[in-house]
């Protein structure tokens, strides 16, 4: 297992970096079961990205002229967020993220303001033990919390993360919600330490993302 490990100053830069490294460094395999089963992908075997500074903008990626946008500020605000916060099940969704979010958010806010912020019980976690059953498991499956040096820390981890779409959705929203909880507790917006064993570009993407991290065909012929 190869340990990647980047450290960036903000989300956009996270997102770049993540591309230029899965398309040079990546495990390519045929997917076997799961989201777009028979087609190939580019994996990190494990990532570790500390963004410094995710509250600096922007939120969402900047993309070369030509390229399509893989989401927006309009998009993660109005429909995403309200998907990762608000407990909300639309009709045929087998579950969402905010049914484990919400309740766990409100909870941790409660326990920081009445019993300060030296604990490391301040977890929010998604999925339980029959999600290992559903066709498509969660794929965020922890936010952890840490207040410490005057500001608030979220450590995230995915078990399965689609690198070109969601990742830069993921982490606009789960940003905008840090900076809700900091806000709540009377603290500084801090750090975002996103980790993944499955990180992942699908080939369908392998060309854009060439064009989005800068990468010749020379580069990318004498990747590792």
């Amino acid at each position: 297992m190869d340990i990647t490990f980047l450290k960036v100053r903000d989300l956009d830069e996270a997102w770049w970096r993540s591309i230029r490294e899965v398309l040079l460094h990546g495990y390519e395999y045929t997917i076997d079961r799961g989201s777009h089963a028979g087609q190939k992908r580019k994996e990190f075997d494990l990532i570790v990205c500390q963004i410094e500074h995710p509250k600096i903008g922007p939120l969402v990626p900047i993309v070369p002229e030509g390229i399509p946008v893989p989401t927006s500020i309009d998009y993660v605000e109005k429909e995403y967020l309200p998907y990762l916060m608000a407990n909300i099940k639309k009709e045929r969704e087998q579950y969402t993220y905010g049914e484990y979010v919400e309740p766990q958010f409100l909870e941790i806010c409660k326990m920081y303001k009445e019993d300060g912020f030296n604990t490391n019980q301040a977890t929010i976690s998604v999925g339980e033990m029959k999600s290992i059953y559903l066709d498509d498991p969660p794929c965020l499956r922890l936010i952890d919390t840490r207040v410490r040096y005057g500001a608030l820390h979220y450590v995230v981890y995915f078990r399965s993360w689609d690198l070109y779409s969601g990742f830069p959705s993921n982490l606009a929203a789960i940003q905008l919600m840090k900076e809700m909880m900091a806000k709540e507790i009377g603290v500084e917006d801090g750090q975002i330490i996103a980790i993944s064993k499955g990180l992942h570009l699908y080939d369908h993407h392998w060309e854009l993302g060439k064009a989005i991290a800068r990468l010749s065909d020379d580069d990318y012929n004498r990747k590792s």
